[in-house]
């Protein structure tokens, strides 16, 4: 028995050489980056995805006025320059002279076509309200005001001007979102929905689609094209879209991937033993929760909401189940989040103990008409990981203690967010990830805007749209601070999502990769990447 191991382990580590000399080759060798990225895009449109999965791809294809830096910082894509008005209202945006991967020049009529597409209510884009900053873009995407009254005009080809309907301190950041990429106009009208399969897309960012093979891989190859295609140092990508965690780690181990963009947290111990170097944690800008189908009855009752949250040990989760670093969440918008000067907005019974709490929530739930003779029964519903598995059988185990039984149920990321946004569910597991450095980028998801379905449990309250719509037009940060911290207390108070622990970002690395950098926006675009 002790001779068979030891040849397996030394086949397994000749294979792993193979592989890695294979790659590396000689001195101008290809260069091919694989990536485990835990995810299916649901399109190559950017008008039409959500999801970090489908953005680390469509990041490689496709580049905003604005783009991801190295270290996950904003600087200049498309447009090689900008100025702004006086009044913070009006930008105006030089764009580079670069041109999509069929050789068509990029210009500033690209960007008004792109901004007018997304925000029409016939391309039923789920992010479309990003984009609202600008000028009569949320009456044109109600069907309230034409696409021709956008804020958005081209002066001449590479010149293009944006009007806001108030300031925006993080506009230039959002703009490297993908609602606010250019998709090739050309190319948009000669195929139509098809124009972004294999063989017909065209991009203007580092690389192009080489293969789409659904529930296998997305290859990617470099752009010639690309303005600053010398630069790119790594020649193919392939993303892998697998959902399995611990399948993950171990195609990393064996060298058959270089990133796994996640991990299981119960091989944390194992990782930072073995692969120290590899695994890398960092803070995250991201809140992981439980929405609630406030449509639903029991779920329209608050007191239900509150005893469910007050019931849940966040602190038992993020020490005893995850031990990644996790932070437990009080709030929905993570601390630390610019221009929040005077926020989060905690729960207010956020500093009393755990015994307090799940005092009150049965007390609540003997209001609401449950209890142990008579349990309140309804499904949990996750996408397909280990991690959200295993929180869900101990947030399961805690609500027992409150008269509360929670049947599991589990789907791959696809299926478990269509479910999400048409509203088919009565308790759920989500995550967001901030796409810009707001706190109005996790509020607007409680928002009850016409056409959204990011607001999975339809929370629809007077006070807090208000108090939201006031903020979207007022300039003074610290004004408009306080009229979402205002905003979120009066959610956390309504508890239409439960608040687990704000994220951190989980990857394996390969000690082959060049020019990986931590950062609160787990961002890497490939084009600053290199391998060894």
């Amino acid at each position: 028995m002790q001779t068979l191991i030891s040849i397996t382990r030394r086949t397994v580590l000749f294979t792993a050489l193979a592989v890695t000399f294979a790659l590396a080759g000689p001195a101008g060798a290809e260069k091919i980056l694989r990536v485990a990225n835990f995810g299916e895009p649901e399109s190559l449109d950017p008008h039409k995805v959500s999801g970090v999965w489908t953005h680390r791809v469509l990041r490689d294809i496709f580049m905003g006025l604005t783009t991801e830096g190295q270290g996950g910082e904003t600087i200049a894509g498309a447009a090689e320059s900008w100025t702004v008005s006086a009044d913070g209202t009006v930008y105006t945006f030089k764009i580079r002279d670069h041109v999509w991967s069929d050789g068509k020049p990029v210009t500033a009529d690209d960007f008004v076509y792109s901004f007018r597409r997304i925000l029409l209510p016939e391309t039923a884009a789920e992010y479309a309200s990003l984009m609202y900053p600008m000028k009569n873009a949320e009456a044109i995407n109600t069907g309230k005001a034409a696409a021709e009254t956008l804020g958005a005009r081209a002066i001449d080809a590479r010149t293009l001007e944006v009007t806001l309907r108030a300031p925006t301190p993080y506009f230039l950041t959002q703009l490297t979102h993908y609602t606010a990429w250019p998709v090739p106009k050309h190319v948009v009208e000669k195929h139509g929905d098809a124009w972004n399969k294999p063989g017909t897309i065209v991009g203007n960012g580092p690389y192009l689609l080489e293969e789409w093979v659904p529930s296998t891989h997305v290859k990617l190859v470099r752009n010639p094209k690309f303005y600053d295609a010398g630069s790119v140092k790594i020649d193919r990508v392939v993303y892998y879209p697998g959902e399995d965690r611990v399948a993950g780690q171990k195609r990393f181990r064996a060298g058959e991937v270089e990133i796994a963009t996640d991990f299981s947290s119960d091989q944390i111990d194992w990782l930072h033993k073995n692969l120290p170097k590899e695994t890398r944690i960092a803070p995250y800008l991201g809140i992981y929760y439980y929405p609630i189908n406030t449509t639903k009855a029991p779920f329209n009752d608050k007191r239900i909401r509150q005893a469910m949250s007050l019931a849940i040990n966040r602190e038992a989760i993020t020490n005893k189940v995850l031990k990644s670093g996790e932070i437990p969440a009080y709030s929905f918008v993570p601390p630390g989040t610019p221009n929040y000067a005077s926020g989060p907005s905690y729960m207010q019974w956020k500093g009393i103990s755990y015994k307090e709490r799940l005092a009150q929530a049965n007390k609540l739930m003997s209001e609401a008409g449950y209890g142990p003779d008579n349990p309140l029964k309804f499904t949990l519903s996750y996408n397909t990981s280990e991690n959200h598995k295993r929180i869900a059988i101990a947030v399961a185990a805690m609500w027992k203690q409150i008269g509360v039984q929670a049947e599991l149920f589990n789907s791959e990321v696809k299926v478990h967010y269509d479910a999400l946004k048409s509203g088919d569910f009565q308790v759920a597991r989500a995550g967001w990830v901030a796409d810009y450095p707001d706190p109005q980028n996790f509020l607007f998801l409680l928002e009850s805007k016409s056409g959204s379905s990011l607001n999975y449990g339809r929370y629809d309250n007077n006070e807090f749209n208000s108090l939201m719509d006031k903020a979207g037009v007022t300039s003074d940060l610290d004004a408009r601070a306080m009229l979402m911290a205002k905003a979120e207390a009066q959610a956390m108070e309504d508890q239409p999502v439960i608040p687990i622990y704000y994220y951190v970002s989980k990857n394996l690395v390969s000690q082959r990769i060049v020019g990986w950098v931590d950062n609160a926006r787990d961002s890497h675009p490939v084009r600053f990447l290199d391998l060894k």
